[in-house]
């Protein structure tokens, strides 16, 4: 098996050495049968990122999208085309747990599947409203067969995404898109809480409908 992490990124200077710093801890657990490596795609950045990316020794490639479904089909296309048969999703406001991929190769071992949709965690509640919190706890299922859906925290195989036709050019929401053109088609689906990540609790969006619009909009309420 041949994985690749594949992390869009949009003006990410304060935050993408850490989460480089967390996929090399994740890929650092895995056994020397499977190769794995992350991929930056930088889209239309104006800050550091790409020095950063450089001097920390990853591959990336660029491109002028603003449109995060572009982006991602982009990287993945890329992997795709240089062996990688397995693809994760991340984002460059997070951080994968250090068994992140463990847990991803445990789940298509133990009973195969084309894709796993994880769960993530909110990295610090401080600056948010305790209303805020308690909504959000509410509302998000931390468990084995939720059905939440994060562009942050997802993965699939390759043969299965070509067939589908890949992620949508949207600006946002292309992870659901593609979620529902796996099931349209009856690809097996882990929704699992084994495989997690830490996220921003940052309020200003990328796109427009993320899950920093979703905070920023809890927040809002509860003011």
């Amino acid at each position: 098996m041949k994985i690749a992490i594949v992390i869009p990124a949009h003006n990410e200077a304060m935050t993408i050495i850490n989460c480089l710093a967390s996929v090399q801890t994740a890929i650092e657990q895995l056994p020397s049968t499977i190769a794995a490596y992350p991929l930056v795609v930088l889209d239309s950045c104006t800050d550091n990122t790409l020095e950063l990316i450089k001097t920390a020794g990853v591959d990336y490639i660029c491109c002028d999208y603003h449109c995060v479904g572009r982006v991602r089909d982009m990287g993945i296309r890329h992997a795709i085309a240089h062996g990688a048969n397995w693809l994760a999703c991340t984002d460059a406001d997070s951080v994968v747990t250090t068994d992140w991929l463990v847990q991803q190769i445990n789940h298509t071992t133990q009973q195969p599947t084309d894709m796993i949709c994880g769960v993530v965690s909110v990295d610090s509640w401080t600056h948010l409203t305790p209303q805020t919190q308690e909504d959000y706890i509410k509302h998000y299922q931390d468990m084995m067969g939720h059905h939440h859906i994060h562009g942050a925290n997802l993965s699939f195989s390759s043969e299965a995404y070509l067939a589908v036709g890949g992620f949508a050019p949207l600006p946002c929401h292309e992870d659901v898109d593609l979620v529902k053109k796996f099931e349209t088609r009856g690809y097996a689906i882990t929704w699992s809480n084994r495989v997690r990540v830490i996220t921003s609790s940052r309020l200003e969006a990328r796109a427009t409908e993320g899950f920093a619009a979703f905070l920023a909009n809890l927040e809002k309420i509860n003011l």
